[in-house]
C-alpha cells in the first residue's frame, strides 16, 4: 500500500519523523510498519487534528532542542522564525534545499540583502535534502566535480567552525567494480593516495564486504558521512545570522523577469534586481512560463535500510566504511551505501536509481506496484554484504532529479541573465552544495566563476529555449 500525503499522517509512539510504505499489507499501519529495532508505527490523524495544523511528533533529537514540556507543537511554531515583511531585496533565492540555502548563504556573506523562498512548511521531506545521512569523498570519474570537492570540503569546515556543530564523519569510503571499468578507473585517478586492494585485502580490511573474480576495490580515506538535516539546519542559521531571510510556506507562482524581478508568492510580491532558482524537482515548472524547458526527469528513489544478521553493541568500534558499486552489469546505474549510524543495525543501501514521478504525486505509489530496484539489491547484498539480511527493514523515499548526462546545470537564462538556474542534481550533488552555492552567487553578481561552469552549461541541451508562455 501506497503513502498518502505526509500531511495526512503522524508517526507515535516514538516521533521518528520518517514516512515508509510498509512491508506487506499486514504491517500497514497509517503510512508504515513497526520497526523492528524502535517500535514506532504510523498512525493516522484525524482531519480535524489536520485543521490545527498537527506535525508528526518531533524526532529524538529535535525533542531534545524543545523547551521542557513544550510536546508537539503546530507547523506554524516549527516554522523559520518569523521575519518583517519587505518588498526589496538585493537578491532572491527560490529553493530552501542544500543547493538554494548555500547559495543564500554565500550571498549574505557578501552583505546582500537576501530573500531565501520555500513553498514548504519547514523541515520537510518532500524534496532531496532531507534525511539524516549523505555520502561525500574525493574519488569521482568526472574531472570537474574531482577537481571542485578540496573546495568543498574547505567550506564544509568553515560552515562547521561557523555553526559550531559537526556536519562530518570520516569513514573512510570503499569503490569497488569490475577491474578495467572506465568509472572505477577515473575515481583512481582522482586520488593522489587511491590504494588499490584485491578481494583478499578488503576482506582483511573490511570483513562484511566482498569481492568476485575480476573486480577491485579502491580505498577513499576522504571519504565520509555528511549529516544532512542538521547540515541543512546549519546553513539556514548562519545565513540568517548575517541577515538573511528565510520565509517558508511561500509557493511561488509568477516570476516576472526584468532589470528588476518581481517575484509573485501565496504570501507576497518582492522585488530584486538578480534571481537564482534552485528549486529541485519544481525547477522545470517554474522555468517553463520564462520560455525555458529544460530536460529535467525527477525520480521516486527507494532510500532502503537492512538489518544486520549480527548488530554490534551500540559505542563498541568503528563504523564500517561508505561503499559505492560501479560497473556491475546487474546494477548499472551503480549501488551506495553507508553505515549504521542513523538507525541502530540498519545499514542504509540503495540504487542510484529510480521511477519517473511527478514531484506532486510522489506519495502516490498504486497498491501492488512492483519495486524491482528493491530484487536488485536484495541479490547485491546477498552476494556481496552477507552480513545483512536479504529484506530491506524499512524503506523511504527521496526524489533526484536528473539530467540526461546526470551533470548539473549551473548557468543564466539564456534570455534573462540576471536570472541564475541551478539543477539537475542528478543524486549526486549534497556534498557539492558549499561550491555550487558559491558558483551561483557568483554568476548572480556577475563575476568569474570561481571553477568552470562550461560543463553545466544549458547549451549542451539543443532546444531548450522557446517562445515565453
Amino acid at each position: 500500500m501506497s503513502c498518502l500525503p505526509r500531511q495526512d499522517w503522524a508517526l507515535a509512539p516514538v516521533g521518528v519523523w520518517r514516512c515508509c510504505r510498509p512491508a506487506s499489507p499486514e504491517g500497514w499501519e497509517g503510512c508504515g510498519p513497526r520497526h523492528p529495532r524502535k517500535g514506532w508505527r504510523a498512525a493516522k490523524i484525524l482531519p480535524t487534528a489536520r485543521l490545527g495544523r498537527t506535525l508528526p511528533l518531533p524526532s529524538p533529537w529535535l525533542g531534545s532542542q524543545l523547551p521542557k514540556g513544550t510536546g508537539t507543537r503546530t507547523r506554524t511554531e516549527m516554522a523559520a522564525p518569523s521575519q518583517p515583511h519587505q518588498a526589496t531585496y538585493d537578491a532572491i533565492v527560490i529553493g530552501a534545499g542544500i543547493q538554494g540555502s548555500f547559495a543564500a548563504y554565500h550571498l549574505a556573506q557578501r552583505h546582500r540583502d537576501t530573500l531565501l523562498l520555500e513553498q514548504f512548511i519547514l523541515p520537510h521531506s518532500r524534496g532531496s535534502s532531507h534525511g539524516q545521512s549523505r555520502i561525500t569523498r574525493s574519488a569521482y570519474p568526472r574531472v570537474p566535480y574531482a577537481r571542485m570537492m578540496p573546495d568543498s570540503f574547505r567550506l564544509w569546515q568553515r560552515l562547521e567552525a561557523e555553526a559550531g556543530t559537526s556536519l562530518y564523519r570520516r569513514t573512510g569510503l570503499v569503490v569497488l567494480g569490475p577491474a578495467g571499468n572506465p568509472e572505477l578507473e577515473g575515481c583512481r585517478h582522482s586520488l593522489r593516495a587511491g590504494e588499490v586492494l584485491d578481494a583478499a585485502a578488503l576482506a582483511q580490511r573490511f570483513p562484511g564486504l566482498r569481492l568476485h573474480a575480476g573486480e577491485m576495490a579502491v580505498w577513499d580515506g576522504t571519504g565520509g558521512v555528511l549529516f544532512a538535516d542538521r547540515a541543512l539546519r546549519a546553513v539556514q542559521e548562519v545565513f540568517r545570522r548575517h541577515g538573511g531571510t528565510l520565509r517558508d510556506g511561500e509557493k511561488v507562482l509568477r516570476i516576472d523577469p526584468g532589470a528588476v524581478l518581481t517575484v509573485t508568492t501565496t504570501a507576497g510580491t518582492y522585488r530584486a534586481p538578480r534571481l537564482i532558482i534552485a528549486a529541485g524537482a519544481w525547477t522545470g515548472a517554474l522555468v517553463a512560463p520564462l520560455g525555458l524547458h529544460l530536460p529535467l526527469q525527477p525520480l521516486r528513489i527507494d532510500v532502503c535500510y537492512w538489518g544486520e544478521k549480527e548488530p554490534r553493541s551500540p559505542g563498541t568500534g568503528r563504523p564500517g566504511p561508505c561503499f559505492m558499486a560501479m560497473g556491475l552489469p546487474q546494477a548499472p546505474h551503480g549501488i551506495y551505501g553507508l553505515p549504521a549510524l542513523e538507525y541502530p543495525g540498519l545499514v542504509k543501501v540503495c540504487y542510484h536509481h529510480g521511477s519517473p514521478t511527478d514531484p506532486e504525486e510522489r506519495d502516490r505509489v498504486p497498491l501492488g506496484a512492483p519495486h524491482p530496484d528493491i530484487a536488485l539489491l536484495s541479490s547485491f547484498i546477498s552476494s556481496y554484504l552477507p552480513g545483512l539480511e536479504p529484506r530491506p527493514a524499512v524503506v523511504e523515499t527521496c526524489l533526484y532529479t536528473n539530467t540526461p548526462d546526470e551533470d548539473f546545470i549551473l548557468d543564466k537564462h539564456p534570455k534573462f541573465s540576471n536570472i541564475i538556474i541551478g539543477a539537475g542534481f542528478s543524486g549526486h550533488g549534497f556534498k557539492l552544495a558549499p561550491v555550487v552555492g558559491k558558483l551561483l552567487c557568483e554568476l548572480s553578481l556577475g563575476e568569474e566563476p570561481s571553477h568552470s561552469t562550461a560543463p553545466f552549461a544549458i547549451t549542451r541541451f539543443p532546444g531548450v529555449l522557446r517562445a515565453a508562455l
